[in-house]
């Protein structure tokens, strides 16, 4: 890349990034640890990079390819019917949307809510906004963290359009009770999704490995998740997670074809073409597409399996190693491959924790604590992680840091910064009170090095207030 000014400005700025390979980043990125299958996803993106997706009628290949991704997972997960989308957040908000008009035409819902669990993710809360939805949150166990059907069931209404559970949950890893949850959202007539975004892939090969006796013992019990589950009507599942495609890559399946209908928009109603948009987006790169099919057909039925088994081993091996590091300890026994890690001891600050280790060349996640949920650490386990010598050197990092993290201490938030904060009302903050907050926060002149101090600051603050700052700091990122 550094024969080209341009490819070497492009390289410099790269090397303040995290990396994406090699698996020291256990957030965000995935990595399958294939050699050649990154080159080949590249190759099929630049293929059909100027292919636009907005009109299969002129691009007739996109229709191709989508089936093919669809069909390859209603095998997987169930269903008659799906839609290619450009990630997690898309799939949900198009399966809220999709609910909406559902409940509006078929039910007369004028006023629609969204049911979902506190540890729903963020997507469904924005599709809510952005699609006129009162969300009713419905607390989780505060010892399982998965949510109750009973409390579910409660909290269905007439005005209910959705009912959300987790296949799994990101902040902790478990699975919510789906099959019943489903049954009740099914005896009242209310249609329920499961956001199976980041396990279902994941979760869908590791129960193929289980039926073709691949574990000889301690086989993962994988209770009914997908859209065998009578009463789920819809799911979501992200390619570019543990199908280990190019970024931009996501399902979102239905029961049938019919229920996908009220998610698409058409208009012929003005003088230009006529529009059928099957996703928020108009145009649209086919690359992402392309990419997408051209992984999955490469590693197929039998390698995603292998790679599932390879991480379900790797996660069980990190569970038991950060059980052993003196002063961590698991907030629930992962049932996927996502891992929560919080502390147990009071001379132990995990955000401490998280700055250490990253310093060491590693990025674990700090997830402030919110209800019953501590602040604890995310990681998310890839097959680029699941060997024996780098789970190995990461449980050595991690127990290294620990002991760093031990020696600086917690951090202390001042009791005055969060009196004066429970004073402000954050639909009224002045551009002085802002700066104001900022600076006690420790983010006014941007971002810190070591962030343990913000967050700290920040799970001390209301989550109204913090939602109010956190533009506010992002907003300094772009000077323009």
């Amino acid at each position: 890349m550094t024969s080209d000014p341009i490819l070497s400005r492009l390289a410099a700025l790269r090397a303040d990034d995290l990396p994406v390979h090699g698996g020291r980043t256990m957030a965000y990125v995935y990595d399958s640890g294939l050699a050649g299958l990154e080159d080949l996803a590249n190759a099929a993106q630049a293929a059909f990079a100027g292919v636009n997706g907005l009109d299969m009628t002129a691009f007739p290949s996109v229709v191709e390819l989508e089936n093919d991704l669809v069909r390859r997972a209603t095998t997987l997960l169930g269903g008659a019917a799906g839609t290619f989308t450009s990630g997690g957040t898309e799939s949900c908000l198009l399966a809220v949307l999709t609910a909406r008009q559902h409940a509006r035409r078929l039910r007369g819902v004028t006023d629609p809510e969204l049911v979902l669990p506190e540890t729903a993710h963020a997507a469904f809360h924005k599709a809510a906004e952005l699609f006129g939805l009162r969300v009713v949150s419905v607390p989780v166990d505060p010892a399982t963290f998965k949510v109750r059907p009973c409390d579910v069931a409660a909290a269905i209404s007439d005005r209910t359009a959705l009912v959300v559970v987790s296949a799994p949950s990101y902040a902790h890893g478990v699975l919510d009770p789906v099959a019943e949850v489903a049954a009740e959202a099914a005896r009242r007539g209310v249609l329920c999704h499961v956001d199976a975004c980041i396990g279902g892939w994941y979760l869908g090969h590791l129960r193929q490995a289980v039926r073709q006796g691949c574990f000889a013992h301690d086989a993962p019990e994988i209770p009914d998740f997908d859209l065998s589950v009578p009463g789920v009507t819809s799911l979501s599942v992200d390619l570019h997670k543990y199908a280990y495609t190019a970024k931009g890559a996501s399902l979102l399946l239905f029961r049938d074809a019919a229920l996908r209908r009220h998610g698409w928009f058409a208009h012929a109603a003005w003088p230009g073409y006529p529009v059928v948009n099957s996703t928020l987006q108009g145009t649209k790169s086919a690359g992402p597409l392309a990419a997408a099919w051209a992984v999955t057909e490469r590693v197929g039925d039998e390698g995603y399996t292998a790679l599932s088994t390879r991480v379900h081993r790797a996660t069980r091996a990190l569970a038991e190693g950060v059980e052993r590091i003196e002063g961590l300890r698991l907030l629930a026994p992962p049932e996927a491959s996502l891992l929560a890690v919080a502390c147990d001891d009071p001379g132990l600050d995990v955000f401490v924790v998280a700055d250490e280790i990253r310093g060491s060349g590693w990025y674990l996640q700090p997830q402030p604590a919110f209800g019953a949920s501590p602040a604890n650490l995310h990681l998310t386990v890839t097959a680029a992680v699941a060997d024996e010598e780098t789970v190995r050197l990461l449980l050595a990092e991690l127990e290294k840091a620990v002991a760093r993290a031990r020696v600086h201490g917690p951090v202390q938030v001042d009791p005055a910064i969060v009196e004066a904060a429970a004073s402000l009302d954050p639909d009224a903050l002045t551009p002085e009170e802002v700066e104001a907050a900022l600076a006690l926060a420790g983010v006014g002149g941007g971002l810190p090095e070591r962030m343990a101090p913000v967050l700290a600051v920040l799970q001390a603050l209301p989550p109204r207030l913090s939602e109010r700052l956190l533009p506010e700091v992002i907003g300094r990122l772009y000077q323009v």
